[in-house]
């Protein structure tokens, strides 16, 4: 029998088969994926084979896991030399940010893309919140759209709160399964709770005294939209590690990079001080955004290339 793995507590999981019964799910034995250093070795969006429990018909064990489409994972946060799938079998990432309350940085959000590069998962870029935003963080907003738009992704506008903006996003998810994912009081489970009203998931306000956002999801799961499709909730990120990338091949994974690599100089680039570099070029006649540049810089000095191999 198959299913599908729609929320994944650690070591009991939600799926659901495809004639829409719903069971508790348990792994038999473990399995090796693809070597893969994981801290979960099933994940939400897995398609699975399972089998009935005896005694128990709602209950099945998971014996076999289909070979994933793609997966997007980062860095455990509890263990650096370890990884955490995030979700698999996803047709795009949207990623929820703010400007106001809390803040989403821009380094958050180029490794968050980087990710999403890496593992071939195409990404959208949410802004929520827009009824708090002053004249400092429109104009901040219409930068980023601009520069993010300029390499490639798709930028939207929204107020869960005021109700703004609902549609376009509503439009973009419409029969495709989606990894929503952002830092913690951005407004994921509002914006879930906007497009899917019946839902009711529980949602936080965030912190006075920190200006981050509090934790509401605990575990990823995922959610039919009416009409088709699929949004996967996930936990709020504090910060988003970087795994499987080296040094060598980060600029692979920034849009506007990969156009000119080959034009550089030597081989083995790095766009920080070698001669003849196409990129550096391209950052100084301003056909590279300098902020995107920096990002570059920043997540290039964050790998430790001692981990890989």
């Amino acid at each position: 029998m198959k299913g599908i793995v729609y929320k994944s507590t650690g070591s009991w999981y939600t799926v659901k088969d495809h004639e829409g019964r719903i069971y508790n799910a348990r792994i038999k034995g473990r399995f090796k994926l693809d070597d893969i250093t994981s801290t979960n070795p099933v994940t939400v969006g897995d398609e699975i084979e399972m089998v009935i429990e005896e005694g128990d018909t709602s209950n099945v064990i998971i014996t076999g896991i289909s070979k994933r489409r793609n997966y997007i994972n980062r860095q455990s946060p509890s263990n650096k030399y370890q990884h955490h799938i995030i979700a698999a079998n996803i047709d795009q990432a949207l990623l929820i940010c703010t400007l106001r309350e809390p803040r989403t940085s821009q380094g958050f959000i180029d490794r968050f893309l980087v990710a999403s590069e890496a593992y071939h998962v195409p990404a959208i870029v949410l802004f929520n919140k827009k009824d708090l935003y002053r004249e400092k963080e429109t104009l901040l907003y219409e930068s980023w759209k601009q520069m993010y738009e300029g390499i490639g992704y798709k930028t939207i506008l929204i107020s869960v709160e005021k109700k703004e903006g609902l549609a376009e996003a509503q439009s973009v998810l419409q029969n495709k399964t989606t990894l929503i994912s952002g830092h913690s009081g951005v407004g994921k489970s509002s914006f879930i709770n906007a497009i899917i009203p019946t839902f009711g998931l529980k949602t936080k306000e965030v912190s006075g005294w920190s200006g981050k956002g509090l934790h509401t999801t605990t575990f990823a799961e995922m959610f039919d939209l009416p009409g088709g499709g699929k949004v996967i909730d996930t936990p709020g990120l504090r910060e988003f590690g970087i795994v499987d990338i080296s040094r060598q091949e980060l600029s692979h994974y920034f849009p506007e990079m990969r156009l000119l690599i080959n034009d550089c100089q030597f081989n083995n680039c790095l766009h920080v001080s070698e001669p003849g570099c196409a990129v550096k070029s391209a950052v100084e006649n301003e056909s590279i955004h300098i902020d995107r540049y920096i990002s570059y810089c920043n997540i290039l000095d964050s790998i430790n290339d001692k981990s890989y191999g």
